[in-house]
């Protein structure tokens, strides 16, 4: 809203002074005027600072009183403004009424209310007071300073609201703007980070790749160097066997050769003797014929009558002694010639062994300790066994020891040790060392089998029937079969725990496999076994422990060989040898012709034995 005119009703010029000398003039100018006023006057005005209004001082008034107008003016204020300037406006006109003066109307005239007077620090006037013509002057111009002012600030604070609106749209833009610059810049970081990490995860990948491929060359190197040692170390070792086993077959024949010279010579001069002694019969019946001649005709024919029939006695005697001998042995032709076969290579073994007992003064007590000591350690595992069968081969072939020495020493804790096993896995553990030994000395295997069929002659497979005219008591045809003696003759039960214990080695040796290894005595060997015994041996206790042992042993590995001839067999056993046991006989007789029937009717032989397989490691159980 714009500012009003006022015309004053009084002179335009007082002493110099102009009453609107400059319209337009700015508060500065105003101020400047009024210095200049009160320098020609002298008098002291005290003007309000910026943006305040104070009442007018003393000296003005008195100024206002020197030059006041002899008529002064009212003004009229229109009726549409507040209660509170009417109330105004009544006072005033109630002060003034004593004064005369024109009334003018100001209807239209804009009135500032009192809040903004006072956010400028500006008092309100009455208009009406009396105050000089240089005063009403400057109070005009103040108030239209203060009109200009306060329209100037309310279009500043307007433009400044505008401006505050704009640089709240300005700013929440640019808040909007830069979180979607930030997110943009995230979604770069994260993809260039992803970039790098899948970069990182490629080099990475590329370098494990290479690393991957150089150990696997390394490995492929390392490998073949290993396997080139390996293959060294294996032909040095057959190289080796071989020189030792060439020499050792030079030495066998060199041995042969000496043995059959001295056979030679020795029948040589058994023939000599022979001779001998027939030229000396001859002698003495060509002395006895000559004798008889001067005998008379009758004490001649006495005589010879006499002589002839105790001639025909003595060699029957012999015939009848022979053929006991052959009936009371139960044996297959083939058995016999094995096990004397074996009793020749056995025999020569300990003809060797005396030898070098004989010429030497040193003792293999303590070599035959270390033997037993690794023998009886055996157990059921892998490595136990490796390392066993390595140790046995190394005391066997040591310098220290004579190989024969050491065989028999060998042969001998074996055959005694098997009865001391406290379980059947323990059996089949010996027996995988048995075979592993012997497949790199093989003569030590026909030396065990001799041993065997020594002390057990059911191992050949070979019973001896009782025979009053062979044997001069019971005593002496159980010494035959295999009872020992301490003072006594040992008891029947402890005979055939002995005989159970050999026949389960037997069983166990005969069914080994070991890898790449060949069992000298395999399931061939014991198939024969089988065949033999039920073609020749008797159907009593001895013959029916044996035959329960070793099927317990080796059954099952024999009917996964040979399947329905094994059946064919078993059949045959329940037949016919099971029948031929005695009905009603002892009860040991009775328990194991059960366990036998049991072992064929439920099929057992059909099962693995857990006992024969091997472990990891040994349990601790074992160890006590």
């Amino acid at each position: 809203m714009g500012a009003f005119e006022l015309q004053l009703r009084c002179p335009q010029n007082i002493n110099g002074i102009a009453a609107d000398p400059q319209p337009d003039w700015s508060f500065d100018n105003l101020l400047h005027e009024l210095d200049s006023i009160e320098q020609r006057q002298n008098v002291n005005i005290e003007y309000p600072g910026r943006f305040a209004k104070t009442q007018p001082s003393r000296k003005l008034r008195a100024l206002k009183d020197n030059y006041t107008c002899k008529r002064s003016f009212v003004m009229h204020v229109s009726d549409q403004e507040s209660d509170s300037s009417d109330a105004d406006s009544e006072e005033e006109s109630d002060t003034s009424s004593g004064i005369s003066g024109k009334r003018f109307a100001c209807d239209e005239l804009y009135l500032s209310d009192a809040s903004e007077d006072e956010h400028f620090g500006v008092q309100s006037t009455p208009l009406m007071d009396k105050m000089g013509l240089a005063e009403c002057a400057l109070h005009e111009l103040t108030q239209e300073f203060h009109l200009t002012l306060s329209d100037e600030v309310r279009f500043n604070i307007s433009s400044l609201e505008s401006e505050l609106v704009n640089e709240d749209e300005k700013f929440v833009s640019m808040i909007s703007k830069s979180v979607k610059d930030r997110e943009h810049q995230q979604e770069r970081d994260r993809q260039f980070d992803l970039q790098y990490q899948r970069t990182i995860a490629q080099a990475l990948d590329n370098h494990l790749t290479e690393l991957q491929r150089d150990h696997e060359l390394i490995y492929q190197l390392e490998e073949k160097r290993i396997r080139d040692d390996a293959a060294r170390e294996e032909a040095r070792r057959k190289e080796k066997a071989l020189q030792e086993e060439r020499m050792q077959q030079e030495r066998i024949r060199a041995e042969e050769e000496a043995r059959l010279k001295a056979e030679k010579a020795e029948r040589a001069k058994a023939a000599a003797i022979e001779a001998e002694k027939r030229a000396a019969e001859e002698a003495a019946s060509k002395r006895a014929n000559e004798t008889l001649k001067d005998t008379a005709a009758n004490a001649l024919g006495d005589s010879k009558g006499n002589l002839r029939p105790s001639s025909n006695s003595t060699s029957d005697v012999k015939k009848e002694v022979q053929s006991s001998a052959r009936n009371v042995i139960k044996a297959s032709k083939n058995a016999l010639e094995m096990e004397k076969r074996r009793r020749q290579v056995y025999d020569e073994m300990i003809a060797k062994t005396e030898a070098i007992k004989a010429s030497g003064n040193q003792n293999y007590h303590k070599h035959g300790l270390s033997i037993g000591r690794q023998i009886r350690t055996i157990s059921a595992t892998m490595e136990n066994i490796r390392t066993k069968a390595e140790d046995l081969v190394n005391l066997i072939n040591s310098p220290g020891c004579p190989q024969p020495i050491s065989i028999q020493l060998f042969v001998e804790k074996i055959v005694s040790n098997c009865t001391n096993q406290r379980g059947l896995s323990a059996i089949y553990a010996v027996a995988r060392v048995i075979v592993l030994v012997t497949s790199k000395i093989p003569v030590a295997m026909d030396v065990l089998i001799a041993e065997l069929n020594k002390i057990c002659i059911y191992t050949v497979p070979k019973h001896i029937i009782y025979s009053e005219d062979v044997f001069k008591s019971k005593d002496a045809y159980f010494k035959a079969i295999g009872y020992r003696e301490n003072g006594n003759i040992e008891s029947t039960d402890d005979y055939v725990d002995r005989l159970g214990s050999y026949m389960r080695l037997y069983g166990a040796l005969v069914q080994t496999e070991v890898g790449p290894f060949q069992n000298l005595h395999g399931l061939g060997e014991g198939w024969a076994w089988l065949a033999r015994f039920l073609n020749a041996l008797p159907a009593n206790l001895y013959t029916a422990v044996a035959l329960q042992s070793f099927l317990e042993m080796a059954g099952f590995a024999l009917y996964r060989k040979y399947r329905n001839q094994f059946k064919k067999l078993l059949s045959i056993i329940d037949r016919d040898f099971l029948s031929a046991l005695k009905e009603g006989g002892s009860t040991k007789i009775n328990k194991v012709k059960m366990s036998i029937r049991n072992y064929i009717e439920s099929n057992e032989y059909q099962r693995e034995p857990e006992e024969s397989k091997l472990r990891d490691h040994l349990e601790s159980h074992q160890f006590c």
